[in-house]
């Protein structure tokens, strides 16, 4: 299958990554304006379920945990990343060794094909609005509807109800490229691929997450100004 790319006319401002007191932000090359990123905000509303499973588990096994997860996760995005780009993947010799991503990389190829119409991939925007910044995996045409696509990796398959922040997350995306583009796009869809060689698909409307992204955001702000307040 050829993928086909049709990105914006109009270029998006250039960002850079920095981190602030173990928290991501994006700073805006030519204003200096500085945004928190989508994740580290959403990171504070999961503080208290991570805190108790690294005290259940223990450090040295959730640290090693999470490094193979980030490990795992990064590899299958370079492959999806390599593939939607019309890249041979049988041509690229490091994937070759890479057994597990490649298992789930193909698992989740299905779901690749409804993709197309590519805008945008791996791409950093911001939200003056939300004041919030991040990097989208992709904004395409899935099942022919524009939509933020956002791809995950896990062990197992998850429930619904663990995963708000992914739909608060890919909310976020579609203000950031509606801000910058004036496209509307109100579907969010979440691939999520798993070591058990399943594949779980998740669609959304951006408008039922916006409340919880402006307190989630807000929330974050204050916590900041708490900490700062502390030390």
């Amino acid at each position: 299958m050829i993928f086909t790319h049709t990105p914006p006319i109009n270029e998006l401002p250039p960002l850079k990554a920095k981190n602030v007191n173990g928290k991501r932000f994006y700073e805006h090359l030519e204003t200096k304006e500085a945004y928190p990123s989508i994740t580290s905000v959403l990171s504070i509303r999961d503080k208290k379920g991570l805190h108790e499973w690294r005290q259940k588990v223990g450090e040295e096994v959730a640290n090693h945990v999470m490094i193979q997860a980030a490990n795992r996760g990064t590899a299958v995005h370079n492959m999806v990343e390599d593939y939607l780009n019309n890249v041979d993947l049988e041509q690229v010799d490091k994937y070759k060794k890479q057994f597990l991503p490649r298992m789930m990389f193909n698992v989740l190829k299905p779901e690749l094909s409804k993709i197309n119409n590519i805008r945008l991939q791996e791409a950093q925007m911001f939200s003056s609005d939300y004041t919030v910044a991040g990097r989208v995996d992709c904004i395409a045409e899935y099942d022919g509807v524009l939509s933020i696509v956002d791809f995950k990796t896990s062990t197992k398959e998850k429930n619904e109800s663990w995963i708000e922040n992914y739909f608060i997350q890919g909310s976020a995306y579609a203000e950031m490229f509606k801000e910058h583009f004036g496209e509307e796009v109100t579907q969010i869809v979440i691939l999520i691929v798993t070591e058990e060689g399943t594949t779980q698909v998740f669609k959304k409307n951006k408008v039922d997450y916006l409340p919880k992204l402006k307190q989630a955001v807000e929330d974050f702000y204050k916590w900041i100004e708490n900490n700062d307040k502390s030390n």
